[in-house]
This record gives C-alpha cells, structure tokens and sequence, in this order.
C-alpha cells in the first residue's frame, strides 16, 4: 500500500511541476486540457501531456530502481 501511495505522489508531484515546462512547449491542444482565459489572456493547462510524461518518469523511476 505505501508504494502504491508513493508511486500515485511522484506522478501527481512530477505532473505539477511538468505542466509549466510543457505550457511553454506550446504543443497541440489534446483531449484532457483545459483553455482558461483570465483578463482578455488565453492560458492552457496541459493536464493530458503533464500527466503522461509524470507516468513515464515514475515507470523510468521504477525499472531503474530496480
């Protein structure tokens, strides 16, 4: 149960702390993101890209741990 929790924290944390670094990718809007507008400016937040790429690092976190 613990690994499971601390595999369910490094995705979430690598997601937050991945989303600013792919907001300035400026990549193709996909399923999953969300268009904010505040103030007359357009801000997308790249959930769907953020989380993916927390996926893959905490499975590169796992094999290399290994």
């Amino acid at each position: 149960m613990e690994r499971l929790l601390l595999l369910l924290f490094i995705i979430v944390a690598g997601a937050a702390i991945l989303a600013p670094v792919i907001m300035m990718m400026d990549l193709a809007r996909m399923p999953g993101d969300y268009d904010l507008v505040l103030s007359g400016r357009h801000y997308l937040i790249p959930v769907t890209y953020s989380l993916c790429a927390s996926v893959a690092l905490a499975l590169l976190y796992s094999v290399v741990k290994r």
